[in-house]
């Protein structure tokens, strides 16, 4: 499993750096087109990358639905397949495979409302699985309405490309408004959970299993700063205490999203995602982010 893994990522440095490098070269038109194929194939790869390394907490206020009077039931979906069979070189095949499925749904037939997200990724590099991730979220939400409620939730997810292999997690949470009006919203969460979770440890090359019962909080703000420009954050930190190292692992997750409107129908949004552990199960790197930056038109 571990070679697989060192394989695939060494294709996909060796692709990038044949991205980065400008040298001045004399190619035919056969290498010519190969060269830009694979020039593409990286940002395919990090496109895959960069939706789905930060769902270890599940920003659930990014996926919630607002209620609507006229009806019960919101389900959004979105799936993507892209599929690549091209090769630089008849001894040098490069066959690419990946998969973006996504569903975000809420009932709300009444008093109480409920909330299912899923998420899967899926990257395979010829033979190899490059990236492999899922999560199932379930919410209840108890008194929607209410500018106070309470929700309980039960979430499974998997990452193979950290390494997590799976992870298991419920608990509830108390929300609180804090400020709600047309151009500022300021919401709270403060709540528990109960965590199983598998890792494979890269060194050791075996499979570690942990379980804590955690503190998790987190905060969103929304903030209409004027008709142009609006601005939203939320922020998640969750704690535990590990008996067997007897110290405390802190997690923090976040992303800040600012969009601009340019004219009724061009917007400019920016987005910046990150996730932050102090003392990882197993050696993996602590602290990863992305920037996201791009124009979207409305029809």
């Amino acid at each position: 499993m571990r070679k697989e893994r060192e394989y695939s990522i060494q294709v996909f440095l060796s692709l990038l750096l044949g991205f980065l490098d400008t040298k001045p070269k004399i190619k035919t038109f056969a290498e010519t087109k190969s060269t830009i194929v694979l020039k593409l194939i990286p940002f395919v790869i990090l496109f895959f990358i960069s939706s789905s390394a930060f769902s270890q907490i599940l920003n659930i206020e990014r996926y919630r639905i607002k209620s609507d009077t006229a009806k019960n039931l919101s389900i959004k979906t979105t799936a993507g397949l892209n599929v690549f069979n091209r090769s630089a070189a008849a001894d040098a095949p490069v066959n690419l495979f990946g998969y973006k499925w996504d569903i975000n749904s809420m009932y709300h037939p009444g008093k109480h409302a409920y909330i299912f997200v899923s998420n899967f990724d899926y990257l395979r590099i010829n033979d190899n699985d490059f990236l492999n991730f899922g999560l199932i979220h379930g919410r209840t939400v108890f008194n929607y309405d209410k500018k106070n409620n309470l929700e309980a939730f039960v979430q499974y997810s998997f990452d193979n490309f950290r390494g997590l292999a799976p992870r298991w997690i419920t608990g509830g949470t108390l929300r609180k408004k804090l400020i709600d009006s047309k151009r500022l919203t300021f919401i709270i969460g403060l709540g528990a959970l109960y965590e199983n979770e598998t890792w494979f440890h890269p060194v050791e090359e075996n499979f570690v299993n942990v379980e804590f019962l955690k503190n998790s909080n987190y905060f969103s703000l929304r903030w209409t700063i004027n008709q142009f420009v609006d601005f939203n954050t939320v922020i998640y930190y969750q704690v535990g205490r590990d008996r067997e190292i007897e110290a405390f692992r802190n997690r923090v997750n976040g992303n800040f999203n600012l969009n601009t409107k340019i004219t009724d129908r061009f917007s400019f949004n920016n987005s910046f995602n990150f996730s932050y552990e102090d003392k990882p199960i197993v050696p993996i790197t602590p602290f990863i982010f992305s920037f996201n930056t791009g124009i979207s038109f409305d029809f």
